[in-house]
Parts: structure tokens; sequence; C-alpha cells
């Protein structure tokens, strides 16, 4: 069944190539890294990996995640030697390959320490901690009306939907595994996602593809809100004009997903990096490309008890269902397409 679902895959959405690639290191061992992160985000990371591993060349490929995802369940079913690691956020695609006996296992006593939350099998880490946040655009959004939280939300889209009418942005789920992601965790968590969805539907709310669009359309003015989308984009990005909310009723934190794949031709390559990501030297690094939370006391300063770290397990492998897809997808299509009910 699992290689049936492959080939469906493969068959129905052509495999698209990289949209980016960077070099780093010119040492004679070359490895391949497949990820979903900007390459401009991790730059000074992999620059400091490669200088301390001289010997290493590492050829960093930026990926969608649902092309990556594509690639990497096509090179598991042929056996082909494709990435030597790949990093996704979108984890429920990397929960499936490891599933899928895509992964190479791999133990040591950095690893040992990850909370059982961040590792898998031994064949999947968490290497970030990124929330989901509420963006707003400051100077028309401000006091009682900033959206501290998924209810409040809806108490201003139902209070004055004229004022953020085609104003409201989000991701597409279908052409982000993301914000396909976000939507399955909310449905699960939340007792106001339809409410959500719903209210999303009277504004007209507008779901689109990319982290990048949706937070120069907040600073722009063109979008006043926009929902769940991945903290760290927003603060490397950050405008004066774009205020950040992690939502007080819960916020998703997501651990960004590290697979060496069974094929992969420099899987000790491969290790050296992740025991990079995972060490002390890295950690002010992911902290300052904001890929790891910091505690604070302003407005994006998040309580214990509303964080929902989403967990590396099989729980994640009902994302993929196909039933439970075309059911989120048919409420999203409802949602922010209604012409096509």
């Amino acid at each position: 069944m699992i290689w049936a679902l492959i080939v469906a895959l493969l068959l129905g959405a052509p495999v698209a190539a990289q949209e980016a690639v960077a070099r780093f290191g010119e040492g004679e061992t070359r490895m391949v890294l497949r990820s979903t992160t900007d390459i401009r985000i991790l730059a000074s990371l992999m620059e400091r990996f490669a200088a301390a591993n001289p010997d290493l060349a590492v050829e960093y490929e930026q990926w969608g995640s649902n092309d990556l995802f594509l690639a990497s369940s096509g090179d598991c079913a042929t056996g082909a030697a494709g990435a030597d690691a790949i990093l996704s956020s979108a984890v429920q695609q990397m929960v499936w390959l490891v599933n899928a006996a895509c992964g190479f296992p791999y133990k040591s006593a950095q690893t040992a320490t990850l909370p059982p939350e961040r590792r898998w099998r031994d064949e999947l880490w968490g290497v970030t901690e990124e929330p989901a946040v509420i963006l707003y655009n400051k100077e028309r959004i401000a006091g009682e009306d900033v959206p501290r939280s998924r209810f409040r939300l809806l108490d201003i889209m139902r209070a004055d939907p004229e004022l953020v009418r085609g104003r409201i942005a989000t991701y597409d789920i279908k052409a982000s595994g993301l914000g396909y992601l976000f939507a399955h965790v909310d449905s699960q968590e939340a007792n106001t996602f339809g409410a959500m969805l719903e209210s999303f539907a009277r504004v007209d709310a507008v779901a689109t593809c990319c982290s990048a669009e949706i937070i120069e359309g907040v600073a722009e003015g063109r979008y006043l809100i926009a929902y769940n989308v991945l903290g760290s984009y927003v603060e490397e990005a950050r405008d004066a004009k774009v205020g950040v909310v992690l939502p007080e009723d819960y916020t998703l934190v997501l651990s960004r997903g590290f697979m060496i794949p069974k094929g992969a031709g420099e899987k000790a390559a491969a290790a050296r990096l992740l025991e990079f990501l995972l060490s002390d030297e890295a950690r002010p690094m992911l902290e300052a490309a904001n890929l790891r939370m910091v505690a604070g006391g302003d407005e994006t300063g998040l309580q214990p008890s509303a964080r929902r770290l989403i967990p590396l397990s099989p729980t994640l492998l009902v994302a993929l269902d196909k039933n439970r897809r075309e059911t989120l997808y048919g409420l999203w299509e409802n949602a922010f397409d209604p012409a096509q009910e």
C-alpha cells in the first residue's frame, strides 16, 4: 500500500526542480542537503559548518515542501541516491517517509538528549522551534483590536466584516505542505476551527502560497491580518509596520525535521551536519536566525500553557490519509473559493 501511494503521488504530479541552490565549502567530499528553508536563513550556519569541516562541500538545494516530498519518496522507491540529508518544515511528510522505511537510523549522545516529541525512531530529529503566529498591520489595527487569540480574530471578522474583507491572508493548504500541516493540527486542536473557516468565507479571506508574499502584504497594508504564518520567516523579514502575536489560546510550535535518507551516499557527512545543528555552538546561531524560540516578555511572549509543540510521531500520518486530506481540502475550498461549491 505504501509503494502504491508513492506511485500514485508521482503519477499525479510531476516533480519540479529545486527553487535555488548554493554551495558551502570547497572540500573533496560533496554532500547534498535538500531543504525547505530559505538559503539566506541558514547561510551563516552552513558557512560555520563548512569552515569546521574543510573536507566537505555542501550543495544546498532549496525546495518547496510538496516537491521535496515527491522527490524524496521517488528516490526511496527507486533506490536512487538523491539527497544525503533532508530538512523540511512539512514534518507530516517526513514522518511518512520514515514510516515508509526511507530513513537511515543514527544515534548519539546529542540526539538522545532531544525530548521524545522531537525524535522518532532515531531516524527523524527536530532541530528547530518555530511558532505559528498571527500578523497585523500596526497602522490599521491597534489596542483592543489586536487579535491576540483566535477568539478575538473571530470577533473582529464578525463585528466589522467590511474592515477586513479581502484583507485577511493565510497559507493555501494545497500549495503549501506547511500550511496544510497547520490547518490539520488546528482542526484537531481547536474548537474554533469550523467557525474560523466560516468567517474566512464571509470576509473573502485570501489563501496564498508563500510566507514572503503574506508578510509583504501585511507590511504594505494589502492585508490587515495574516493567520498561522511561520514566525521565523516573519522575524527574518520584520517590518516596523508588522505586529506579531503568538495566540494566547494556543500557539503551534514547529520543529523542522531532519532525516538521513537510507540511499544517501554520504551518511557520515549528514550525521556530522545533524550533530552540528544540535550543538551548543549552533544554538545561538539558530536563535539569531529565529529558528529557536527565545522567551520574552513583550507581545510575542508565550505562556507555557499555550505552547503546542507539533510532535514528530505517527499521529501525523493521519494528516496524509486520503479521506482526511480530501475532507480538509473540501472545507478549505468552500471557505476560500465558494464558487467551486
